[in-house]
């Protein structure tokens, strides 16, 4: 958990961290071309210890994302392939009744793919909802309880998943309780002419080329000790309360939100907004948290958050048109 010192942290700690940080973000432009801003944010998510949602079209680049990622900072992986018949002990894990030696039998636990690192939830929302929930503990608690017993999952635990637009068939709309655990929802957008032109003609059979370097358990520890330490300004906290205060209709003044929003964000909101902050700061070398930090992360952190009413889908009115409408009203001061 991050703790807002009261004083800065060192600023060559800071921007030594900063620099293997941005090892892997070369290494992951590198090995998946074309989407620098969509590997900043994901590495923020992970600096942030939070889940992430991967959103886009099947083929674009998700798993291989995520795949890459655990492979980079070194941190035991595992993937689901979510289906309409997964079950959630296929995710949780059983009890096994074995016989021993002596004749007597027992109840063993098998532990699931979830008592990992790295988690890949692949296509999460082909899964149905009580497999889905299954998800719900591990991520708030980072814990399992099956038969009454509460197992700890590895520290730390992440889940990356990724979905496909709702639009398509066989899908399963994550519940709202659901996404809000996760830090950020990030559209994975196809690929560009000169990206695609590179995958085809250097990535033979579609295969990305292997990682040069790999975090050790140390350096990973140390990255996030010195994150722990990045210091949120009181007048950035504030920013960060009256910018979630702003999406919910009974705070908000205005317009758009009273007439188009159903459901504001939550505090767990501007606890993402925060730590995600901070997270942009590390990478970038710098030992506090600007306002800059807030309004990149912004977005990312409550467009899943944010649920709009019928009327907004009428006008096709979406959560990120609507975030970046109360970026731009509300000020990073009251005195502006």
């Amino acid at each position: 958990m991050a703790i807002n010192n009261t004083k800065l942290p060192d600023k060559e700690v800071v921007l030594k961290v900063s620099k293997n940080v941005e090892r892997v973000l070369d290494e992951l432009n590198r090995i998946l071309v074309g989407r620098p801003e969509l590997h900043k944010l994901v590495v923020t998510g992970i600096l942030s210890r939070g889940h992430i949602l991967l959103e886009g079209l099947p083929g674009v680049g998700k798993t291989a994302l995520i795949k890459t990622l655990g492979e980079l900072f070194g941190l035991k992986f595992s993937r689901v392939q979510f289906t309409p018949d997964l079950m959630p002990g296929d995710i949780l894990g059983s009890h096994i009744l074995q016989q021993s030696e002596d004749g007597s039998r027992q109840m063993i636990f098998q532990p699931g793919p979830i008592f990992t690192n790295i988690m890949l939830a692949d296509e999460i929302n082909r899964a149905s909802p009580k497999t889905q929930s299954a998800l719900l503990e591990a991520m708030q608690e980072r814990s399992v309880t099956l038969m009454g017993k509460t197992r700890k999952l590895p520290e730390p635990f992440f889940v990356l998943a990724s979905q496909n637009p709702i639009e398509l068939e066989g899908t399963y709309a994550l519940p709202e309780a659901q996404l809000d655990r996760f830090l950020f929802k990030l559209e994975v957008k196809s690929a560009n002419v000169d990206t695609m032109k590179t995958i085809i003609t250097s990535r033979r059979r579609g295969e990305p080329p292997k990682a040069n370097f790999q975090f050790s358990e140390e350096e990973l520890k140390n990255v996030f000790d010195v994150m722990d330490e990045i210091y949120l300004p009181d007048a950035v906290a504030d920013y960060i309360a009256r910018l979630v205060c702003a999406t919910s209709p009974s705070d908000s003044s205005m317009k758009e939100v009273k007439e188009y929003v159903q459901y504001g964000a939550s505090p767990r909101a501007a606890i993402a907004i925060s730590e995600s902050a901070r997270g942009i700061a590390l990478i970038e070398g710098r030992p506090s948290v600007g306002f800059e930090d807030v309004k990149k992360v912004f977005v990312p952190a409550l467009n899943h958050r944010v649920l709009l009413n019928y009327k907004a889908r009428f006008e096709s009115l979406t959560s990120e048109i609507l975030l970046n409408k109360i970026l731009a009203t509300i000020k990073e001061t009251e005195f502006n």
